[in-house]
């Protein structure tokens, strides 16, 4: 098989950016796509072409699988790599992809990416592989009485999970067995929102684990590596947020033993391409300082992740592998160069996510900004894989996260110093992040001596100090100017050679032009030549009306469940709405009782933060 000439990405941000970086180290031209949210977004500017595929709303752009392939196909690009989240994790997109003229996936294929994608089915493959699984079913649970049961053998709490879930999604915890029936309805729920798929099983929940996963690659000529672990147990509601590697609380022989297990797993899977294989290994909460975990500590498979994981720059900086590259070769038809003898691990990498968020409160995403300073740190043992640069606008229809800063050096007690000055170098103003966690993390206690695990953050972590740190060290969203003049901004795409270019003309002072109606001419925003043009969105504010107490909704995100309808008489607390924001099922209650007179909202439509959802009088 010939190398690729031309490969399309199909993502957004820093980790498009990423994949194309790695594109270019190997000659291949790259191509973006965007929805209209995205039209100055940073991988956009870096890509040879580019593409817009709709509106704003993921749905109908970024998720949208005929316009990613025919981006492919007019961009006469031979493969396509999905990156992380979107459409990575897809069997059905990846098949089409498989099934698509000229077009190759770079990734497993989708009958391995189902196999292992549906936890069910993944149990019984590394169950058959020995590796060892958590105490749960391997077929579908829809009934409660089934949690009941399961939770009678194996002991309360019992963790719900979504087929397709990951990260947190889709899963619920029951506590008794009276929780067993909305929990479960819950799970299902999140299922169907995020994965099209309702089906659910049963694990024992472990009430005390470390999150440790291994880099697996594997090629098409039987050859399968792993590149070490990972921890990644600092985690907010199963949402990573420091990831590093090796990992301090594993013994060299605990280490070989996952790892030879993630190997085995997905040699029994036929599964090619890079992925990873996630493991709860059970933590001795008696252990002391310097203490390890031993060959006889249990540990279970969780799940594979059938793409690149966000912190896989953890485990590029220590084996000096190139995962991405490998994704592609292996793509390619290439085989793996190196045995599994060669793979060393030299030092130590810790992952820091910068999101645009403010730890301070509950973590809440930030609502808008432009990023008026953007200075990030350098020097010795510093990688930055971001994408936004000073002066762009803050993008929130999508996650939060805007940058990753990758610290490596010999020891983990170097990388945790020079993590602080990294992050304490960092210079950003116009948008809140959460840089002042991470420094505040790297003088906690349990983080420093790697005794936390994944209910640390949740469970034990005095809010208070995350206050006092985002007071210290943090900044806030830019607020508009009330006396800023008017500023009448045209845009303009034109192609050269194949290459996409936007074009601004700012006027300032003079009223708006309505570059809508003059359709035809040369102002507005054109999509590229033989592209659809991106529809409205069908999401944001309901033009409503009505006295009474109006429910707003207080972040962007997605109606997942709508409980109420007009006419219904409600009492405060009542569950009015689940809206689906940061990957996580919120309930919308009324804060007070009454008739409902008027729901803006329906099931999928998506909202921004104040938009109106419920009337109550």
């Amino acid at each position: 098989m010939t190398g690729f000439d031309k490969v399309l990405v199909a993502n957004r941000g820093e980790i498009a950016v990423r994949v194309m970086r790695a594109c270019e180290e190997l000659g291949i031209d790259t191509v973006a796509v965007y929805s209209e949210a995205d039209k100055h977004g940073g991988h956009v500017r870096y890509a040879d072409e580019a593409y817009n595929v709709g509106p704003a709303r993921a749905a109908d752009s970024y998720l949208d699988h005929d316009a990613i392939i025919d981006a492919a196909q007019q961009a006469d690009a031979d493969a396509i790599h999905p990156g992380y989240g979107f459409l990575a994790e897809n069997a059905t997109f990846a098949g089409k992809v498989e099934e698509a003229e000229g077009v190759q996936w770079i990734g497993p294929s989708s009958g391995a990416m189902e196999r292992l994608g549906e936890k069910t089915k993944a149990r019984q493959i590394m169950d058959g592989a020995d590796v060892p699984i958590v105490p749960g079913t391997t077929d579908p649970v829809q009934e409660s009485d089934e949690v009941v049961e399961f939770g009678e053998e194996y002991g309360f709490p019992v963790a719900i999970k979504a087929e397709g879930g990951g990260g947190g999604r889709g899963m619920k915890v029951v506590r008794s067995a009276d929780e067993a029936e909305d929990q479960l309805e819950s799970a299902q729920r999140e299922g169907e929102a995020y994965f099209d798929n309702d089906s659910v099983y049963l694990e024992r929940y472990l009430e005390n684990p470390r999150h440790i996963e291994v880099q697996i690659v594997a090629d098409e000529h039987g050859n399968v590596r792993h590149l070490g672990e990972r921890d990644c147990s600092l985690q907010r509601r199963h949402q990573k947020v420091i990831e590093e590697g090796p990992s301090s609380a594993l013994s060299d022989a605990l280490r070989e033993q996952i790892g030879e297990a993630a190997r085995r797993g997905v040699d029994e899977a036929n599964y090619t391409n890079a992925g990873t294989v996630e493991f709860l290994v059970e933590e001795d909460m008696d252990r002391e300082d310097g203490e390890v975990l031993g060959p006889d500590t249990n540990f279970y498979f969780l799940e594979v992740n059938t793409r690149i994981q966000v912190e896989h720059c953890v485990t590029e900086e220590i084996t000096g592998i190139d995962i991405v590259k490998w994704q592609i070769r292996v793509a390619q038809g290439d085989e793996i160069t190196f045995d599994q003898d060669d793979v060393e691990i030299d030092g130590h990498a810790m992952e820091f996510r910068i999101n645009a968020e403010n730890a301070a409160d509950d973590f809440a995403p930030a609502t808008g900004g432009t990023l008026e300073t953007y200075d990030p740190p350098g020097g010795v043992g510093v990688r930055m894989d971001d994408a936004l640069r000073q002066g762009d606008d803050l993008v929130t229809d999508y996650d939060s996260m805007i940058a990753k800063l990758i610290v490596s050096g010999e020891t983990r007690e170097e990388v945790i110093e020079r993590g602080k000055r990294a992050l304490g170098e960092f210079d950003i103003e116009g948008i809140v992040t959460v840089i002042p966690f991470h420094r505040l993390m790297l003088d906690d206690e349990a983080f420093v001596t790697g005794t936390h695990t994944t209910k640390y953050l949740d469970n034990e972590l005095d809010p208070e100090r995350i206050d006092e740190a985002q007071e210290q060290w943090g900044t806030e969203q830019a607020a508009p100017s009330d006396d800023e003049e008017d500023v009448t901004e045209r845009e303009f795409t034109v192609e050269v050679n194949g290459k996409r270019f936007d074009v601004e003309l700012e006027e300032r002072g003079a009223p708006a032009i309505d570059v809508d109606a003059a359709a035809g001419s040369s102002g507005g925003s054109q999509p590229r030549p033989d592209q659809a043009g991106p529809s409205d969105d069908d999401g944001g504010s309901a033009d409503i009306s009505a006295d009474g107490t109006t429910v707003t909704a207080e972040m962007q995100g997605t109606i997942l469940d709508v409980n109420v309808e007009e006419g219904d008489e409600v009492d405060a607390g009542d569950v009015l709405l689940v809206l689906e924001a940061m990957k996580m099922e919120n309930d919308i209650v009324a804060e007070a009782g009454g008739t409902v007179s008027e729901v803006a909202v329906g099931e999928g439509d998506s909202v921004d933060m104040g938009d109106l959802l419920v009337v109550i009088e």
